[in-house]
Parts: structure tokens; C-alpha cells; sequence
């Protein structure tokens, strides 16, 4: 397929160095560790109630956390063992929150889970049930958002959903852990797709992938002939920010997101693939979201993986799996280069939205003191927003939050092309966060 003729978003977008270091390398699993430490806060919504205390058994599967309000997920015990303390550790951000700690034990997990690798595409449940049954099994967007996917497919009144998209883009640099889980569970993937299908009710999906990764594209392609031509797969122009969701949904239906708005707007639910396996494993194998696939990459690297981690794991012992830190690393970044954040603490824990931990050395992360901006609009070319980032930073050293809000600060997504792009080195994304959490703190 020629590139000019691939489905993409209009606005904007940037082409940074894809560094696939880890594509196609196969899935291994992490040994368990001693200790696991597992967040109540692991999704967008309010932190689970803990359910357990000080001395308690728990299985692998066991409910240790209810969900706790509307847009809330419930969490469950990675491994088995004793639960050995109640305790703040420090998340990925570098602050301190709750978190159950687990001394690790016998791997003995709940009989109601199906450990089999057996294909089951016979989905019993109704759309009802489904929803619930993903809530139950506290599935969230792994995409990096953890947004409680169980909202998601519960449509508001209203609206209508059309359509349903599988983010299977990876557009951030060096990441891989979508790519590597559809080559190897593909079947399960579009299982998981038609559950989702099921439970919103609609007819039609659409599995978008970029065209960087030719292999998952055929793969899958040719798995969902089986689905009657309900769900399609659709190769997209390599272009960051592809897979964020807004870009995504014009991509694929030339629909656009308004302001302030969601997807659905437009008749369209968006899911990641590696949400897909996890509502397959929870809803045909009863088994609760207790690990993920994580890739640890970067250029100093002995070793990069795809890895099979089970939640509440430490950092540490990825890294140590990969073959240590080097001397020259000077930065450990959970996720990836454009959107990811920099770790304060390795012994953080994995948790639902953990899709990578890149090691940067000193060369890659080296930060110039900036110049004064030239007036080029190379930010404003390449925002897929059309935001004028330049401006946005202008007003955020200013503190004139009123004017950011008039500006559509809360319409950023993120996504750091106008950093990247910016001859003068401007740290333009950094001004805008701080303006953009202003402006919702504030409610202005």
C-alpha cells in the first residue's frame, strides 16, 4: 500500500526517530518478585477502598480493592501470599499514596479462573452483563489513560455509539508491547473486540494499526475474515501523534472530535488492543487485569524485552532483568520519549498503565538553555490540536490563565510535538501543562 493512499489525521503531526528496538522480540515472562507493592490508585477516578488488613492470605485473583464511585476500578491480588503491611510508596509522579503490600508466596490462584490457553470464542453473556463483568474484573484503558473501561461502553443518554476503534497505533518511539501482543495473541485480541462490540451494541469495529508494523496488519487482516467483515483493520500513515485518540478517530472516519468533547460525539468508542486481550481474558477466562505487557528498552540496553509483568512488581527488577543500568543512563522514563515521565524512584511499582520503562542516556536527554522564540510557528504547524503553542507558553510565564482557557488550553493532548519541533529548544510543553492544570484547578 502506497503511503499516500494510508488513512491519517489532517493537522499537524511530527515524524521523530521510531527507535524500535524491541519489535518483534518475543514475550517473556518476569520471575516473581519477594515483595509486590499495589497502588489504590491505578486508573482515572477515585482510589479503591481497601479490603484487606495487615496479615491477611490472599490468592492471585483475590478482590483486595473495591471501586469506590461512579469512575472508580476494582483491584486485585497479582500474586499470592500475605499481606504484609498497609503503606504510602511513592508512584510514578514521585509522590506518596496507599498501596497494599504483599510478601510473596506459593503462586496459588482463585479456582474461578480459567488458566488454560485454550481459544473460547463462544461469548455467553449479554451486553449487560458484559459491562459488568469487565467492571468486575477492574479492566482499565492500557493505553497509558487507565480510564475504568466499563465507563467507556456504558453509552450516555443521548448519544449513540456507531462504531468502535481498537488503538492499536504505538505511535510513541521505542515502544512495542502492542505490537508483540497481537502477533502473538491476535485470535484473542479480535475475540476481545467482539465482546466490546457486543457490549455497546454495535455492528462495526475498526482496528487501527500504523503501517510500521506490516507483520500485525496481515496477521490480523487475515484473522478477521472470520468476522463477516464486521471488523476491519486499517493501516495508518506513520505520524506522531497517530494514536491519540481524536487523530485516530478522524484517521479512520474523517469525523471530528469537537472541543471539549469525547468520541462518542461522533458516534465512536475508542479501546486499546491491549485492552481488547484484557476484557477477552476477564470475560472468557474470568481472569482479573493482575498483569501486562511492558516493554523496557533504550539504546544503553544490554538486553530490551517485552515482558510479561504481574502488577505491583518494582521497576528495579525489570531493569535488572534487562541487564542493569548502565553508566551512562542518566534518565528512566515510564513510557515513552514524547509523552512519558521521568521516575523519581526505581522501586516503584508496575502498574495497570505501565506500557514501558525507556532508559535514556545523557545524549537523549540533554536540555539547552532556551533561546527567545524567533516567531517561526514551526509549534503551531505541527500541533495536531491547532493551538498556538508559542502563545500558550507566552501567557503561562505570564499567569494569565483567563486568557490560556479563550486560547483552548484544555484542548492539548499532550502530545510534546511543539517541544520537539521548536528550533529554540522552548520547553513549550511544560508551560502549557502548568497553564492547562491551572485552568481546571481554577474552573475558570
Amino acid at each position: 500500500m502506497k503511503s499516500n493512499l494510508l488513512k491519517t489525521f489532517k493537522l499537524g503531526g511530527i515524524h521523530p526517530p521510531e527507535n524500535k528496538l524491541t519489535a518483534n522480540v518475543a514475550i517473556t515472562t518476569v520471575p516473581l518478585p519477594d515483595l509486590v507493592y499495589i497502588p489504590v490508585i491505578q486508573h482515572i477516578g477515585a482510589p479503591s477502598t481497601i479490603e484487606v488488613k495487615k496479615g491477611d492470605k490472599v490468592k492471585t485473583g483475590t478482590l483486595i480493592a473495591k471501586q469506590n464511585g461512579f469512575v472508580s476500578a476494582n483491584i486485585h491480588s497479582s500474586v499470592s501470599g500475605t499481606v504484609q503491611a498497609i503503606d504510602k510508596i511513592y508512584d510514578m509522579s514521585g509522590y506518596k499514596n496507599d498501596a497494599i503490600i504483599i510478601k510473596v508466596e506459593e503462586d496459588e490462584w482463585e479456582e474461578t479462573i480459567d488458566r488454560s490457553t485454550e481459544l473460547n470464542k463462544n461469548i455467553q453473556f449479554s451486553g449487560f452483563e458484559l459491562v459488568q463483568k469487565i467492571s468486575d474484573m477492574g479492566i482499565v484503558g492500557l493505553g497509558g489513560a487507565t480510564f475504568p473501561t466499563h465507563i467507556k461502553l456504558m453509552v450516555p443518554q443521548g448519544k449513540t455509539a456507531e462504531m468502535l476503534i481498537i488503538n492499536a497505533v504505538e505511535c510513541e518511539p521505542y515502544l512495542t508491547a502492542d505490537h508483540q501482543l497481537m502477533l502473538e495473541k491476535g485470535e484473542e485480541i479480535l475475540v476481545g473486540t467482539s465482546i466490546l462490540m457486543k457490549a455497546l451494541n454495535v455492528e462495526k469495529a475498526a482496528i487501527g494499526i500504523e503501517n510500521n508494523k506490516p507483520d500485525a496488519i496481515k496477521l490480523l487482516t487475515e484473522l478477521a475474515k472470520q468476522y463477516d467483515n464486521r471488523i476491519k483493520v486499517f493501516g495508518l500513515k506513520v505520524i506522531y501523534p497517530q494514536g491519540a485518540e481524536k487523530q485516530l478517530v478522524k484517521a479512520i472516519t474523517n469525523r471530528e472530535v469537537p472541543s471539549g468533547k469525547l468520541p462518542i460525539e461522533t458516534g465512536v468508542v475508542v479501546q486499546n488492543v491491549g485492552t481488547a486481550f484484557a476484557v477477552y481474558e476477564a470475560v472468557q477466562k474470568n481472569k482479573p487485569l493482575i498483569d501486562r505487557i511492558v516493554t523496557v528498552t533504550g539504546k544503553s540496553l544490554k538486553n530490551g524485552y517485552n515482558l510479561k509483568v504481574r502488577i505491583g512488581t518494582p521497576i528495579s527488577k525489570l531493569i535488572e532483568l534487562a541487564g542493569g543500568l548502565s553508566n551512562d543512563v542518566c534518565k528512566v522514563v515510564n513510557g515513552g520519549p514524547m509523552m512519558g515521565k521521568a521516575i523519581v524512584y526505581l522501586e516503584t511499582p508496575v502498574t495497570k498503565g505501565t506500557s514501558g520503562i525507556l532508559l535514556l542516556n545523557a545524549k537523549d536527554t540533554v536540555r539547552n538553555n532556551y533561546l527567545n522564540c524567533i516567531k517561526c510557528a514551526k509549534c503551531t504547524f505541527v500541533c495536531p490540536m491547532g493551538l498556538e503553542p508559542y502563545l500558550l507558553m507566552s501567557h503561562s510565564q505570564k499567569e494569565l490563565w483567563k486568557e490560556m482557557k479563550t486560547l483552548q488550553v484544555t484542548d492539548c493532548i499532550e502530545c510534546g510535538s511543539c517541544s520537539y519541533e521548536c528550533p529554540a529548544e522552548r520547553p513549550l510543553l511544560d508551560y502549557i501543562r502548568l497553564g492547562k492544570m491551572k485552568v481546571q484547578k481554577l474552573k475558570i
